[in-house]
């Protein structure tokens, strides 16, 4: 995929630089990354590339985007998104967003119905239910993310960090200080818990939604899966087998049939 840095003022004056990913051909699709970002040389973009035109927008706070000090509240992430889509001069993508991301879609496509007509939400984050309280992804260590985000851990945990071994001092270093800088952003929507009156609006939902869940998801129980689904008129639920919190990572070929299952309805 290539990249470039789009820099633009958002509200009030504040200055953004954001770094998309852009490639492939076909139907628009906008992504909206998880509070871990986006992959090195991302595959499951490269296979979403393969049927539409992609874009992936990394929020600041993620590699070299920047403007994280004016995001403070839901609102500013939903509708600096909503800047970027702008930008960009996107018409009308179908929008996929994995967990965090998917959160930020649930809130445009809540807060701007007319926009979003196809919505595909991975796991999304936004809900919480005192019976089934969602993993503490904050207070993980990295050797424990790949248990906490994989169904197969052993055969995917590389992929949280390209490849490189956590064990090595300098990488673990760098890989922690990254981290922080992501997980940062992230908290201010994510922590202590993912709550931000989402429920309350997903009523205004009009777009045709799937709602896609790993069947092992360790991180957000199976039980927001049936929220979201009920909340969200005329959704779709798909359960993944073999499939964790990054269940698009894990069983690609299963989630990429969902979403162009949608896009051709």
């Amino acid at each position: 995929m290539n990249s470039q840095l789009i820099q633009f003022t958002g509200a009030a004056g504040s200055k953004f630089s954001v770094r998309v990913y852009e490639g492939g051909a076909g139907p628009e699709l906008l992504f909206l990354h998880g509070a871990g970002g986006l992959l090195q040389d991302d595959p499951f973009l490269a296979r979403l590339c393969e049927h539409f035109k992609v874009t992936a927008p990394l929020l600041p706070g993620y590699e070299d985007s920047e403007g994280m000090e004016d995001l403070r509240e839901m609102l500013d992430f939903t509708l600096h998104t909503y800047d970027v889509w702008q930008q960009l001069n996107l018409t009308n993508p179908i929008v996929v967003g994995h967990s965090m991301g998917g959160m930020i879609a649930s809130e445009m496509a809540a807060i701007a119905p007319e926009k979003i007509d196809k919505l595909v939400l991975l796991a999304p984050a936004g809900l919480w239910l005192d019976e089934e309280p969602i993993a503490d992804l904050f207070a993980a260590l990295p050797y424990e993310l790949p248990g906490l985000l994989f169904h197969d851990p052993d055969k995917h945990g590389e992929l949280l960090s390209a490849g490189g071994d956590l064990d090595d001092p300098a990488f673990l270093t760098d890989f922690m200080v990254g981290n922080a800088r992501r997980l940062g952003m992230a908290a201010k929507i994510l922590f202590p818990i993912p709550d931000r009156g989402l429920s309350q609006r997903l009523y205004r939902v009009q777009a045709k939604t799937a709602v896609v869940w790993g069947g092992s998801d360790r991180l957000i129980p199976l039980a927001y899966a049936d929220e979201f689904a009920k909340a969200i008129s005329g959704a779709e639920k798909h359960i993944v087998s073999e499939a964790g919190h990054m269940l698009h990572y894990e069983q690609t070929d299963d989630v990429l049939a969902i979403i162009t299952g949608l896009d051709n309805r």
